[in-house]
């Protein structure tokens, strides 16, 4: 008996390492530009949740004390019983929220009170962290993702 063929080991060639590494190349070019543009949006829909999540305490809040923190108490009304005017007349000693989030970029949540009954303004500077802008730089504003 001859072999005419020599036994090969289970190894791989260079060539077919190589047009495997050219695969894998293509598809992490066809597919990061569309995972890498995901980040920024993935952000603004956390804002969008943070931003309900907070609107929602806040209204609590109210229910309890018959107004909403001032815009001198802050969102820190939520986590620790304020002082100064208006005086919190039914805070619930566990608060609201265990601690309030900053934005997924990193800054604070901006919230204003013009008066002690009516609405509030509660957003999030996005992600140029400035007012205005626009796409994911732009504003977001708790009254913009309410349903």
């Amino acid at each position: 008996m001859t072999m005419k063929h020599a036994n090969r080991s289970g190894g791989f060639t260079l060539i077919e390492i190589m047009v495997v590494m050219v695969i894998l190349g293509l598809l992490v070019a066809l597919v990061a530009p569309n995972i890498m543009g995901r980040g920024d949006e993935a952000r603004v829909t956390a804002a969008e949740a943070q931003l309900r999540n907070i609107s929602s305490a806040l209204d609590l809040y109210r229910l309890d004390n018959s107004h909403y923190p001032s815009t001198e108490q802050g969102l820190e009304a939520l986590v620790e019983k304020p002082s100064g005017s208006p005086e919190p007349s039914n805070w619930n000693p566990e608060g609201y929220m265990n601690a309030i989030p900053k934005d997924p970029w990193g800054n604070e949540y901006q919230y204003v009170q013009p008066g002690s009954e009516g609405p509030y303004d509660l957003y999030s500077y996005g992600a140029d962290g400035r007012e205005g802008g626009e796409g994911v730089n732009a504003d977001i504003s708790v009254w913009d993702v309410e349903e």
